[in-house]
């Protein structure tokens, strides 16, 4: 590399195909030696977007390389929030990917939105619930301006995605919370239960079952209840927990006769 930018006839900022220049590849691989060698340079432009509109700092923040984020945020036109063509910031991809290190140097500062929505209303709690990102999730509930309860374009909120992809540890969390509805329906009129249900993850069906604010027997949009999901797709082991609510048996009932 440095052998290279000595020359002439070497453009140090020259994207490929995708639009990744050198140092968003460095950056992504966690070449932290590269990383630094590049921004020395001053026709290097630290903050330039690829073809999807992920900076360096993006792809660092997405694969959890806390020394090179550490290094970017150093340089004054470095945009720690900046959103990709789909809307996800940096501390967006963090959350995602379970990043803990990043998460805690992005909510140090004041320039970084902790609850900013992307191109389809999810916010980084709503990806680290979506993905099970416990350590994540925790850091994110302890912000006072991180809404633990929105939902996205789709009406999901974090518990809802939470209980669709099985994470109960997350579930714990968010239910711990007193401003979270553990059985608010998003658009499809499917509540966290509803989806519980149609997955068969039944650790997350007993811990909502054992909720009084929840109603277990609660139809969808196209009239079907939780238990009618599970059904559908043959969860044992669900359709007994429900079967064993008698507000769920009783209604189940009352419609086949």
């Amino acid at each position: 590399m440095r052998v290279l930018l000595e020359r002439e006839d070497i453009d140090a900022n020259m994207p490929d195909d995708r639009g990744l220049t050198p140092l968003s590849l460095a950056t992504a691989n966690g070449h932290e030696g590269l990383v630094k060698l590049l921004l020395g340079r001053e026709d290097v432009k630290p903050n330039m977007p690829d073809n999807g509109g992920r900076t360096p700092f993006s792809w660092g923040a997405m694969y959890g390389h806390d020394g090179i984020v550490k290094l970017l945020l150093g340089q004054g036109d470095v945009s720690p929030d900046m959103p990709d063509n789909g809307g996800r910031t940096p501390l967006s991809w963090a959350a995602m990917y379970g990043h803990g290190g990043v998460l805690k140097l992005l909510l140090g500062r004041e320039d970084v939105n902790p609850d900013m929505l992307d191109n389809g209303g999810q916010t980084p709690l709503s990806w680290a619930a979506a993905w099970g990102r416990g350590g994540v999730v925790n850091l994110l509930l302890e912000r006072e301006d991180v809404n633990p309860d929105r939902p996205d374009n789709d009406g999901q909120a974090p518990l809802s995605w939470a209980a669709a992809s099985g994470h109960d540890g997350v579930l714990k969390l968010l239910l711990g919370r007193g401003d979270v509805s553990p059985d608010m329906p998003d658009n499809g009129g499917q509540t966290p239960l509803s989806w519980a249900a149609a997955w068969g993850h039944d650790r997350v069906v007993n811990l909502l079952l054992e909720r009084e604010d929840v109603n277990p027997d609660m139809p969808d949009n196209g009239g079907r209840t939780p238990l009618s999901w599970a059904a559908v797709f043959g969860y044992d082991e669900v359709v007994k927990l429900l079967l064993g609510r008698e507000d769920a048996t009783q209604t189940c009932l009352t419609k086949r006769v």
